[in-house]
């Protein structure tokens, strides 16, 4: 990649840009590259664990009936799982323990598949399945394991569609570790099996991640190095460092990771650059730089900060969100009525996010 605003994953990392913390942990001041701005259309009650960090990740699901019913899925990573309408009320919540990161599929005959990274056990992961209902219900299915002990604690997770018959999907847990544990999961959305497993590695702590289905792509962000990407079509792929976190479109450390579609491979990949509070888009395929944006207090809703998960989903979700919506996790959504620090996530129009991202 030769164009000046590209960021290129062997760049060296500019002296100016590392400060030393005083515990010896990095600290990055702000992006220097201009960043647009843009406001919640809604957000989330908040989740029920207070005072700590416990909000992280959203899926969403589009009602092909009713675009405006469709649900959004919410992490308590202390407590369990959340589904909630579009206007933020809660539908539903399963205490099902320590959930980091969720995703889901839509299968054949209407039912969709949710699953979520499980870290009930810091030494084996895991995944922890559900069914969602079109009236957001969700109904609590087993906790399979996808590695043996040892393996380390299941931390990202991201689903895919199924590649073969026989399959119901593909799913990836990001050990907090590093590597990549590709789970192809078969039986029943109610009675789920693993088929197969195979690792792919990743140096060092991990997170996010989301797959591209029109290209079978698998892009992780390695927290405190970049974004990678994965071909899945390989046989043993190899990753390869795609954006480097070097201060200035990305900025340490890499958190959620999200796919906004544009035709049969083009859109963005955008990411959560925790480190300045805001969120930094690549085009696809090439993984060029886009651009950057913030969600900011307005409207009586609060701005985000330390996001961790994010999701996007193209499409009309009715006439709140016409044109895609963008969810982000918010780290500090201010104290309840009682004082006590909440977290939530913000609901926003992604034709509005992508506008900002672009400067319009």
């Amino acid at each position: 990649m030769s164009m000046s605003n590209t960021i290129r994953a062997g760049a060296a990392i500019a002296p100016a840009i590392l400060l030393a913390a005083c515990a010896g942990e990095t600290v990055w001041p702000p992006s220097p590259w201009p960043t647009g701005s843009v406001t919640a259309a809604a957000e989330t009650v908040p989740v029920g664990t207070a005072n700590a960090d416990a909000a992280d990740d959203p899926a969403i699901w589009r009602n092909p009936a009713d675009p405006a019913k469709s649900v959004l899925l919410g992490t308590d990573k202390k407590a369990g799982l959340y589904s909630y309408r579009l206007d933020g009320t809660v539908i539903d919540f399963v205490p099902a323990g320590l959930l980091n990161n969720v995703d889901l599929v839509s299968l054949a005959g209407g039912t969709v598949l949710v699953a979520a990274s499980d870290r009930t056990d810091a030494a084996t992961p895991a995944i922890a399945f559900f069914t969602l209902a079109s009236d957001g219900q969700l109904t609590q299915g087993p906790r399979l394991e996808v590695g043996s002990g040892g393996s380390g604690e299941a931390y990202g997770f991201c689903m895919a569609e199924a590649d073969a018959a026989g399959q119901l999907a593909r799913a990836y847990v990001v050990t907090k570790q590093g590597p990549v544990i590709e789970a192809v999961i078969g039986g029943t959305a109610q009675a789920p099996t693993i088929l197969s497993t195979r690792r792919f590695a990743i140096p060092s702590q991990s997170e996010g991640c989301v797959v591209d289905g029109r290209t079978d792509m698998l892009y992780v962000g390695e927290e405190t190095v970049g974004i990678h990407r994965f071909d899945l079509s390989q046989a043993s792929p190899a990753g390869e460092l795609v954006s480097r976190a070097d201060g200035t479109a990305l900025v340490p450390d890499v958190e959620g990771l999200a796919i906004a579609p544009v035709g049969s491979d083009g859109g963005y990949l955008i990411a959560s650059s925790q480190g300045d509070n805001a969120y930094a888009a690549f085009a696809l395929p090439t993984m060029a730089y886009a651009g950057r944006v913030r969600i900011v207090d307005g409207g009586g809703i609060d701005g985000t900060v330390e996001t961790d998960g994010i999701e996007f989903a193209a499409g009309s979700f009715g006439p709140g969100f016409p044109d895609g919506i963008f969810v982000a996790q918010d780290g500090d959504n201010g104290p309840d009525a009682d004082g006590n620090a909440t977290q939530n996530f913000k609901l926003v129009r992604g034709d509005a996010l992508l506008a900002a991202l672009r400067g319009e």
